[in-house]
């Protein structure tokens, strides 16, 4: 009898892993934002620091939720420190860019959708460089 859940789940899974990752970035993003905001933290400080919030929660949510507990994609209980690398320079370079669109953009945004965005965005980063890092064809990881 052929192994049906083989077929249902797949090895990878490419796109539950962006939506998990851009999700909680999002949601962390807006959520340290309002609170840094309450605080009255300087803008471009509160996107630096909802950013890396949004893209050190999304990379923990990837790595726990897909890989362990849903058991799709690659089964890796520790995060290589190369991708935690990725995920702080995606995390500055997203944020400030962030911060200059919303600057541009907007007269007035609050502290969350402040935070919301550079988290976003700091995920989008993230995810480019994971992928680049994940689908390299000369990786010895991909030949398990």
């Amino acid at each position: 009898m052929a192994d049906i859940t083989h077929s249902i789940v797949p090895e990878r899974s490419t796109s539950a892993n962006l939506i998990v990752m851009l999700l909680v970035s999002v949601v962390v993003g807006a959520i340290v934002g309002a609170i840094l905001g309450a605080a009255s933290a300087a803008p471009t400080w509160l996107a630096l620091i909802a950013g890396l919030c949004g893209t050190l929660a999304a990379l923990f949510a990837r790595n726990t939720i897909i890989n362990r507990i849903a058991g799709i994609g690659l089964n890796e209980f520790n995060i290589p420190s190369v991708v935690i690398v990725y995920a702080l320079i995606a995390s500055v370079a997203g944020s400030l860019a962030a911060k200059e669109v919303l600057d541009n953009a907007a007269t007035y945004v609050s502290s969350g959708v402040l935070g919301a965005i550079a988290a976003l965005f700091s995920a989008i980063l993230m995810a480019m460089l994971m992928l680049t890092y994940y689908l390299n064809p000369h990786c010895e990881r991909l030949n398990r």
